[in-house]
C-alpha cells in the first residue's frame, strides 16, 4: 500500500503535512505569483517528509509557464548538480514504486478571464491535444482542472470542467486515481465507480480563498 497526500490551490498557504510515501501538489502554488513566493513554496516543499513529491502548475502559475520547469533545488556538491525538491510534471510523467504518474496543468480559458490567472489555459481543442498525450497505462493522473461533471460544480451550480478530459477518461484512460483542484468549492472525493476508480478535488482554499480544506489522504 502507498500513502498519498493530495493538495492543490495553496494560494500562499502552506500547512504542515503528516508525511508519508507520496505528496501530490496539483497547482496554484502561490498567492501573487512572485519569485519570492515561489521560493517560499519551495522552502515549504523541502520541509515535507515524503519519499517522493510531485508538483504540477495551475492557471495562477504564470512564473512556472515562463521558466518551463520546476526551478527550485539544492546544490549537491558531490554530484556537482542541482537536485530538485520534487518532480515537476508538465505534460510528462514519472514513476513511484511501479505506479505510473502523469501530470498536466491545463484548464479551460473563458471569456473575461483575468490575464494574471490564465497560465496553461486554452480552448477545448487545445486541451484535447494536451490530454491526448496522456499514456493509457497511467495509474495516477494529476490535472489542475477537473473533467466535466466530476467535482467541477461552481457555487452557482454550473459544471465547468473539461469535456475533452471527460472524453479521454470515458474512451481511453482508466486511472486508479485522478487528482485535481481549480474549482475550490468542489473540494471532496468522488465515490468509486464510473470511468475513474477514485477522484479527489483537493483544493486547500475554499471559494473565498480561505485555507479551510484539509489535504486529502488516499491509500492506494
Amino acid at each position: 500500500m502507498v500513502t498519498i497526500d493530495c493538495i492543490a490551490d495553496l494560494h500562499g498557504y502552506y500547512p504542515k503535512l503528516e508525511g508519508g510515501d507520496l505528496l501530490i501538489v496539483a497547482g496554484d502554488l502561490t498567492s501573487h505569483d512572485t519569485l519570492n513566493e515561489h521560493l517560499l513554496f519551495s522552502e515549504w516543499l523541502e520541509k515535507q517528509y515524503y519519499k517522493k513529491k510531485v508538483v504540477i502548475a495551475g492557471n495562477h502559475d504564470n512564473y512556472m509557464m515562463q521558466v518551463n520547469k520546476f526551478p527550485f533545488s539544492y546544490y549537491d556538491a558531490d554530484k556537482r548538480e542541482d537536485i530538485p525538491w520534487a518532480d515537476y510534471l508538465c505534460d510528462s510523467g514519472t514513476e513511484f514504486e511501479g505506479i505510473k504518474i502523469w501530470g498536466s496543468p491545463w484548464t479551460l480559458r473563458f471569456p473575461g478571464i483575468n490575464p494574471l490567472c490564465a497560465a496553461f489555459t486554452g480552448t477545448e481543442e487545445k486541451l484535447e491535444a494536451k490530454f491526448g498525450q496522456i499514456p493509457e497505462d497511467t495509474d495516477i493522473l494529476i490535472t489542475h482542472g477537473p473533467p466535466y461533471g466530476t467535482l467541477d460544480k461552481t457555487i452557482r451550480g454550473e459544471c465547468v470542467g473539461s469535456k475533452s478530459l471527460q472524453m479521454e477518461l470515458f474512451q481511453r484512460l482508466h486511472p486508479k486515481l485522478l487528482v485535481c483542484g481549480h474549482i475550490h468549492e468542489a473540494y471532496g472525493i468522488e465515490p468509486p465507480g464510473g470511468f475513474i476508480e477514485k477522484c479527489v478535488n483537493c483544493s486547500h482554499v475554499n471559494e473565498f480563498y480561505e485555507p479551510v480544506n484539509k489535504p486529502i489522504r488516499i491509500i492506494l
